[in-house]
C-alpha cells in the first residue's frame, strides 16, 4: 500500500534564486523505513516537511492515504503523524507524562487512557514510567529527552513518522543506542518512517531504503545494499567510499589490539 507519495514535488522558497528541491518523484510504502540522506542544503529536510505541510511546494503534490495533503485539514493531519527534531522541543513547564499526553488530551481522550498511553510509551522508549513520568525535561540527559519526545510523537498511535535528524546532537553511545530503539519501535508498531540525516551510516543500518539528495537532485533511491554495490553516480560512490574506508580503519586498529 502506498503510504506517502511525492509527485514531482519542487520548491523554490521567497527571495531565492536556487531551487531547494527540483522536482522529485518517490513513494514510501506502508511499514516501510525510509531515510532521506544528503549533507545540509540538499532538500532532505524541505522534503520532509511537505509531508505534515510545514512546507508547501512550488509545484506538484504530496499524497498521504492516497489523498493529497492540500485538501486536509492542516492540524488534523499533523495531529495524525509523529513528528521528532533534533532539539526535542520538550515543553519545559510540563513534567514528562504531560509532555506525551499533549496530544492525546488535545484529542480528548479520557483522562485514564491517556495516563496508561503515557506509562505505557515510556515504558516502550527505556524509561520508568514510575521514575520518570514526574520529572521536568532539565532532570533529563539529552537521550532521555530524546526518548521522550519519541514518546510524545506516538502517543496518539500515528501510522506515520517523521524524524528530522533525530539523534545528531548525542553522544555516539547514546546514539547507537537509540537508533537501535528506533528500529526495533518502528518494527513493533508497524510505522511508517521517514527519517532524515546526514550520516550515512546511521541511513545504511536503519533504512529499508535510501534516497540520496544533493543541491535539491534526487541522486539515487535503493536499498542499502544497493547504494553499497551499485552506487548510481560518482556522488553516491565516493559517499560510500567514505564509510568503507572508515570501516577498514577502525577494523585494522582492532586487529591490531588484538595481536
Amino acid at each position: 500500500m502506498r503510504m506517502i507519495h511525492f509527485d514531482a514535488v519542487s520548491k523554490l522558497y521567497a527571495n531565492t534564486t536556487a531551487w531547494a528541491l527540483h522536482p522529485t518523484t518517490f513513494t514510501i510504502e506502508a511499514g516501510e523505513l525510509m531515510v532521506l540522506l544528503g549533507e545540509s542544503g540538499s532538500g532532505k529536510t524541505t522534503l520532509l516537511k511537505m509531508v505534515n505541510r510545514l512546507v508547501q511546494p512550488s509545484s506538484g503534490a504530496v499524497r498521504v492515504f492516497e489523498r493529497d495533503v492540500r485538501e486536509q485539514d492542516p492540524i488534523s493531519l499533523r495531529r495524525g503523524m509523529g513528528y521528532v527534531i533534533q532539539n526535542v522541543g520538550l515543553f519545559p513547564h510540563f513534567n514528562v507524562a504531560d509532555n506525551v499526553a499533549v496530544v492525546p488530551r488535545l484529542l480528548k481522550w479520557p483522562e485514564s487512557q491517556v495516563r496508561e498511553r503515557v506509562d505505557e510509551l515510556l515504558e516502550r522508549v527505556g524509561l520508568s514510567a514510575a521514575e520518570y513520568r514526574a520529572r521536568a525535561p532539565h532532570q533529563l540527559s539529552g537521550g532521555q529527552r530524546q526518548r521522550v519526545g519519541i514518546a510524545r510523537a506516538l502517543a496518539a498511535r500515528p501510522k506515520i513518522l517523521l524524524l528530522d535528524e533525530p539523534f545528531g546532537a548525542l553522544d555516539a553511545l547514546t546514539r547507537a543506542n537509540l537508533q537501535l530503539e528506533l528500529r526495533r519501535l518502528h518494527e513493533a508498531l508497524g510505522l511508517t518512517t521517514l527519517l532524515v540525516t546526514h550520516d550515512l551510516a546511521e541511513a545504511l543500518t536503519l533504512a529499508d531504503r535510501i534516497a540520496v539528495l544533493r543541491s535539491g537532485e534526487l541522486r539515487q533511491l535503493g536499498t542499502p545494499a544497493q547504494l553499497l554495490h551499485a552506487p548510481a553516480d560518482a556522488y553516491v560512490a565516493e559517499l560510500i567510499q567514505s564509510v568503507v574506508a572508515q570501516a577498514a580503519r577502525v577494523s585494522e586498529l582492532a586487529r591490531r589490539a588484538s595481536s
